[in-house]
């Protein structure tokens, strides 16, 4: 026990580096790290090379994984199963696929043109965004293992409810018509280990090329919340005793286009300042999977109908997660 606790400490939450940053901010730049600018300055430092570092060693390994099963191969194997094991099996797909909401619609496309039931298609459509192994890791990181736990168990639960609702409604008709006209592209599946690697390399530079952006960003929201704005300020707005806190975390999140890397700093900034967890992660979650830039993306391969369902059933589980979390959490923390 003793053993994993320091492995996750060292590994995962990198107290070595944030003992680095301290030295950095306190010895070289001569601030307090206990004091707004020099706390801001650590928060900033440290999660940024924590995120990017252990990003690029995720991403890195995932892809290597991912590299032994195209979307051809993967389409086939989907296609082996039907009814609820065939959702179970995409929303677990879509947690080895690091992507953010718009990169995953073209997949969707693919395997919806090949003939997946769209309902096995959605349930990839939500779980790629939100559920990832990447972004488990960085929650554990942040947060605990159990929380990180708890929250892939609720989003693969999402994706796969969401998904077998739309495959039981019979939607198909609401589809475009182009969609089931596209070919999905295969890949050559007899790549060499040197191949592989060269194809993990690739990842990470192409998806931290997409998130760099967003990381800095949410980042740096984190450490301005987390060090100049007062606790009593967030916690009258978003404290857990506040009934509407969940809902009003999922609607501001809406708007905003990020992924879970982005927006997880500002998870963490809001619990430290008091925000109950469900909060945190309900914005979180309406941010990477009903992203306003992703919904007009989706709008273009399927009609308003649709839409209007796949985002009010991810909405309303978003709510019930972050309400769940907010009543339970505490027995995770």
């Amino acid at each position: 026990m003793f053993i994993f606790e320091w492995l996750n400490n060292q590994l995962l939450k990198m107290e070595w580096l944030s003992n680095m940053v301290k030295i950095l901010v306190e010895q070289v730049l001569g601030l307090n790290v206990q004091e707004r600018l020099g706390g801001s300055i650590h928060f900033f430092i440290y999660d940024v090379v924590k995120i990017f570092l252990l990003l690029s060693i995720l991403i890195f390994i995932i892809s290597y994984v991912q590299s032994f099963f195209p979307p051809e191969r993967t389409r086939k194997i989907l296609g082996r199963f039907n009814g609820i094991t065939a959702n179970i099996l995409a929303a677990l797909l879509g947690t080895i696929t690091p992507f953010c909401s718009c990169s995953s619609i073209p997949l969707f496309i693919g395997f919806t043109s090949a003939g997946l039931p769209i309902g096995v298609t959605f349930s990839f459509l939500i779980s790629s965004p939100l559920v990832d192994l990447a972004s488990v890791i960085l929650l554990a990181s942040i947060f605990n293992w159990k929380i990180a736990i708890a929250y892939v168990i609720v989003g693969l639960v999402l994706a796969v409810v969401g998904g077998t609702i739309i495959s039981k409604a019979n939607l198909e008709k609401y589809v475009e018509p182009f969609v089931y006209n596209n070919t999905i592209m295969d890949v050559e599946e007899d790549l060499t280990t040197k191949d592989r690697v060269y194809y993990g390399k690739e990842q990470v530079l192409e998806i931290i090329k997409k998130v760099w952006v967003y990381i800095l960003i949410g980042v740096g929201i984190g450490a301005a919340i987390h060090n100049w704005i007062p606790e009593n300020v967030i916690s009258a707005v978003l404290g857990q005793d506040k009934w509407y806190s969940v809902l009003l975390a999922t609607m501001v999140g809406v708007p905003m286009y990020a992924d879970i890397f982005g927006t997880l700093p500002i998870a963490e900034a809001l619990v430290l300042k008091g925000v109950g967890v469900g909060t945190a992660l309900s914005f979180m979650m309406a941010v990477t999977a009903l992203s306003l830039p992703s919904m007009i993306m989706l709008k273009k391969v399927v009609k308003t109908k649709l839409l209007v369902i796949f985002a009010s059933l991810v909405t309303i589980g978003i709510l019930i997660i972050g309400y769940a979390f907010n009543a339970f959490g505490y027995m995770l923390m």
